[in-house]
C-alpha cells in the first residue's frame, strides 16, 4: 500500500460489535491509522438497525460519527465481501464455529473469546512475549485464512510482568491474587448491590484459565505446537469495585539469586517484536516501573501508554518466594480490544495474509 491513508486503509469487519469489548473495537479502529471498519456484525436482533439505534454504548467517547449511521449486519462469512481481517467479540456460547466459518472464508480473525485459545495449532498472542508463536498457523487448515486468540484479560497483565524475569532468570513458581475490575464482567457485568461495598472471592473459570494460558503463552513452539511453561502457577481471583484496571499481586520464585534492582532493570529495559517493528498501538515503553510506595492504583496508572502498558511497583524480598510485587493493566483495552488490534498489527506486518500488505511494508 502506497500509503496509509482513509482511502487506502484496509478493510476490517467487528464481529459482537454491539457488546461492550465490540465497542471498544468500534472507538479503537475509528481512529486506527492502518485498519477501517467496513463490515459492522452483531446478532440477528440488532441486524439491519443503523450502529446508533443497534447499540446500548457506554463508552466515555461518543459514538464515531462514520459508524454511528452504519446499518448493523447479521454475523455471516458470505457477507464479508472482500473483507480480509475480522475483530471477534463474539459471545463464548456462538464464537468457535462462527469463527472458523470467517477463517474457512479467507479472513484472519482475531478472536477475544476463549472458543480458540487452547487449541493446539492457535496461538495465543501477547505480541510482546511470543511474536515467534505465528508460525503455528501455518499448521492451520483455513485455507487463506488463519484464527489468533487474544488472551484473557488477567493472563495478559501477568505474562507481561513475568516475561523480562523469565528471560533474564527463568521463573519457576508463581503466587497471583487478583482484583479484578468490574467492567471485565461485560455487559450487563455484576448488578449494583453485589459490586458496591464488596469484593466478589470468584470468577468463573477465571483461576483455570490464567494457569493454563500463561504456561502456552510462555512456552516454546516445538514440532509444529506449543510446548507449555514448566513454571508451577496457583491463582485466587477476586472481582473489586473499580471500573477498568486488573491489579494484581504477585510472588515469584527465580532460577537464580538476584536482588531487587536486577528486576526493576529487566522491567525497564524490556522491550519486544512490536515496539522494534513500531507498530501503531505499541505502548513505549512496555512495563513502567513505578518508585511510589503506593503504586500503581488503577485510577491513576491505567492509561498509561493509551491503556496500552502495564505499571509494576512495590517490588521486595519475599518471605517464602523470592521476590513480591504489584501489577496493573487495563483490561479493556491492553486485555481485550487494543490488545487484539496489536496482534492484528504484529501479523499484517509479518505478513501472515497474503494479498495484505501493511502500510509502509510487510515484514516476512
Amino acid at each position: 500500500m502506497a500509503d496509509n491513508g482513509k482511502n487506502q486503509s484496509i478493510p476490517v469487519a467487528v464481529l459482537g460489535a454491539t457488546g461492550s469489548v465490540g465497542q471498544r473495537f468500534v472507538a479503537l479502529l475509528d481512529a486506527h491509522p492502518w485498519f477501517r471498519i467496513a463490515h459492522l456484525m452483531a446478532s440477528e436482533r440488532s441486524a439491519g438497525k443503523p450502529y446508533r439505534e443497534a447499540v446500548n454504548w457506554v463508552q466515555t467517547t461518543p459514538i464515531p460519527e462514520r459508524v454511528a449511521s452504519m446499518m448493523v449486519e447479521v454475523t455471516d462469512p458470505s457477507a464479508i465481501g472482500e473483507c480480509r481481517v475480522a475483530f471477534s467479540s463474539l459471545d463464548d456460547t456462538v464464537a468457535g464455529p462462527l469463527e472458523e466459518s470467517f477463517a474457512r472464508a479467507g479472513v484472519l480473525v482475531v478472536s477475544n473469546a476463549k472458543s480458540h485459545r487452547m487449541d493446539e495449532n492457535v496461538p495465543l498472542l501477547v505480541p510482546e512475549v511470543n511474536a515467534d508463536h505465528l508460525e503455528l498457523t501455518r499448521t492451520q487448515d483455513f485455507g487463506r485464512g488463519a484464527i489468533l486468540a487474544n488472551p484473557n484479560c488477567s493472563t495478559i497483565g501477568l505474562v507481561l510482568a513475568l516475561k523480562p524475569l523469565d528471560d533474564a532468570f527463568g521463573v519457576r513458581d508463581v503466587n497471583v491474587v487478583t482484583m479484578q475490575a468490574l467492567s471485565g464482567a461485560g455487559l450487563p457485568g455484576v448488578g449494583g448491590m453485589q459490586a458496591i461495598d464488596n469484593v466478589i472471592p470468584f470468577i468463573g473459570g477465571e483461576e483455570e484459565k490464567m494457569e493454563r494460558e500463561a504456561r502456552k503463552i510462555l512456552g516454546q513452539v516445538s514440532g509444529g505446537k506449543i510446548a507449555g511453561h514448566g513454571v508451577r502457577i496457583s491463582t485466587q481471583c477476586n472481582r473489586v469495585s473499580v471500573i477498568d484496571g486488573h491489579t494484581q499481586c504477585v510472588s515469584v520464585k527465580l532460577g537464580q539469586k538476584v536482588d531487587v534492582q536486577d528486576l526493576i532493570r529487566a522491567w525497564r529495559e524490556f522491550e519486544g517484536e512490536p515496539q522494534r517493528l513500531d507498530l501503531p498501538s505499541a505502548p513505549k515503553p512496555t512495563i513502567h516501573y513505578l518508585e511510589e510506595e503506593n503504586a500503581p492504583q488503577p485510577r491513576l496508572h491505567r492509561e498509561l501508554g493509551n491503556g496500552m502498558a502495564i505499571a509494576v511497583g512495590r517490588a521486595r524480598p519475599c518471605s517464602l518466594f523470592d521476590f513480591k510485587f504489584v501489577t496493573l493493566s487495563h483490561n479493556t483495552l491492553r486485555g481485550a480490544a487494543g490488545g487484539a488490534l496489536l496482534v492484528a498489527e504484529l501479523a499484517v506486518r509479518k505478513g501472515l495474509l497474503e494479498g495484505v500488505e501493511a502500510p509502509g511494508g510487510s515484514i516476512v
